[in-house]
């Protein structure tokens, strides 16, 4: 059944090990650094429940329960449209962007569930396992977030040729399971349920069996584990003057796994190189489709401050303005071509999921991520350079220098708390430490930018280019034979 946000803060009430500025969290629903957001989650769950939101983003079966939308297996094409309809709801409730929430990571599953062929390899228990937590997952929708970045130390050696622990891996087996240790980097693990944790560096050492290639779901709060947060915006700066750091901060963490026992039914593969292969060339198969999404968002942002600036200072007649403005547009709307293609041209996945046109989705990515910074500074050029010099609202409250700013800042029937506002939430969208941190998050939270191009690259079917070319050409067949491909990794990260 679907939860509510008091349910999902009750269940992360684990006593788990949170640190935070050098200090131990007691509560992460109550610390001033994780409240904003963990509100956020807990608003999402309730949106289930409530008569104006609970048909858009939760479904019912035949029984009478309902579910999320956003964590049900994709079997059609109307399932992405009712996704992609549940997060722009849930978008628009909150007044702003987050991305790990659960929806954009329970895909990676999903990616695995496409491979139940690979495990039964080795075992098939493990795609029995695959199986069971899909469908848990749908059933539940716990908070389920993505462990893959590792320390990765130096990465011109081998792991096993430095401190074995720089990567993940397992040391020991027990009747009840693995028992694995090392590190993860994950966003929003200290206030999530679980974790789908896997390799991201296939560097096995060579050998055909390693205990680097492992994946597994993991409790958040389970024995031995232990987050180390970065610090975080929110409670640092006035609100006022930081809308967007105090509220939708989602807040990044090193996961120590310090000799954490994982039990069998939570285990997807073990030793099992060619596994642990398949999800890190498939791990973003459709959790991209979310990720994207958050980028459209983010540039409806963009071009929705840039025009308000242009129409508060009566320049939107400037023929530079327009062209600029339309560049923002053409970004935006390249986004969601891309998005509304690639679920148009969706094909059935090895396990017969409705898969989002891989080419389309892939290539939509780097397009979002790629122009993103230059967008940016489109939209920060068209705001002008007061939102870097702008004083905070302290200042247009205080009697002595409000007269001044109500004086200066007022345009016309733009009331001088208006203007106030609006460069506030420009600076903090495209300006701030947090704004600054937020783009750094955009451009490596699935995989650097380099690893799109390779997605795109594995995922784009050349067959079709190279036969129109040796025809038009009038070249023989033999003439462009490909052969056996080099093996390519994937998208490390």
């Amino acid at each position: 059944m679907l939860r509510t946000g008091d349910e999902y803060r009750d269940s992360i009430r684990d006593g788990r090990e949170v640190w935070i500025d050098g200090e131990r969290v007691e509560d992460v629903t109550t610390h001033p650094a994780f409240k904003p957001i963990v509100d956020i989650r807990a608003r999402i769950y309730d949106m289930g429940h409530e008569e104006e939101t609970r048909d858009i983003v939760s479904f019912g079966d035949p029984a009478g329960e309902r579910f999320s939308i956003t964590s049900k297996l994709p079997i059609s094409k109307e399932d992405w449209r009712a996704k992609r309809r549940a997060v722009d709801t849930v978008l628009d409730d909150i007044g702003g962007v987050v991305t790990r929430v659960g929806d954009e990571t329970v895909g990676e599953m999903w990616s695995l569930y496409d491979g139940q062929d690979v495990l039964d390899e080795i075992d098939p228990s493990f795609s029995e396992h695959i199986r069971a937590h899909v469908q848990r997952a749908a059933a539940l929708d716990p908070f389920h977030v993505s462990g893959n970045t590792d320390p990765k130390g130096e990465r011109s050696k081998r792991p096993q040729e430095q401190d074995p622990d720089v990567l993940l891996h397992v040391v020991g087996e027990t009747d009840r399971g693995i028992v694995v240790r090392g590190a993860k980097f994950e966003t929003a693990a200290a206030y999530a349920n679980q974790a789908f944790v896997k390799p991201t560096i296939g560097d096995w050492g060579h050998e055909e069996l390693s205990d680097y290639a492992v994946g597994f779901v993991v409790e958040m709060g389970a024995p031995g584990m232990k987050h180390i947060c970065r610090s975080g915006f929110a409670g640092r700066k006035p609100v006022d003057d930081y809308p967007l750091a105090n509220r939708f901060d989602e807040v990044d963490t090193m996961i120590v796994f310090d000799d954490v026992e994982i039990p069998w039914e939570n285990v997807f593969f073990y030793r099992h190189t060619r596994a642990a292969s398949f999800i890190r060339a498939t791990l973003h198969r459709y959790s991209m489709f979310a990720f994207v999404q958050r980028h459209l968002r983010y540039a409806d942002l963009l071009v929705g401050t840039a025009y308000a600036n242009a129409v508060q200072t009566g320049v939107r007649m400037h023929q530079g303005v327009r062209e600029k403005l339309a560049e923002l547009v053409c970004y935006r709307e390249g986004i969601n071509a891309h998005l509304t293609a690639a679920v148009e041209h969706a094909e059935p996945s090895p396990a017969g999921l409705a898969m989002p046109n891989q080419a389309l989705l892939y290539t939509g990515r780097v397009f979002a991520c790629s122009e993103l910074p230059a967008m940016i500074h489109v939209a920060r050029d068209l705001c002008g350079g007061q939102i870097c010099v702008t004083p905070d609202a302290a200042a247009f409250r205080n009697p002595e220098t409000a007269p001044w700013l109500e004086k200066y800042y007022r345009i016309g029937n733009v009331p001088a708390e208006d203007r106030r506002r609006l460069l506030a939430f420009a600076r903090d969208l495209m300006n701030s430490d947090y704004a600054g941190h937020r783009l750094t998050f955009q451009l490596f939270a699935q995989s650097p930018p380099f690893a799109h191009l390779l997605a795109v690259y594995n995922n784009y079917d050349f067959s079709g280019p190279l036969d129109l070319v040796r025809r038009s050409a009038g070249m023989s067949a033999d003439s462009t034979a490909e052969g056996e491909p080099a093996a390519v990794a994937g998208e490390p990260a």
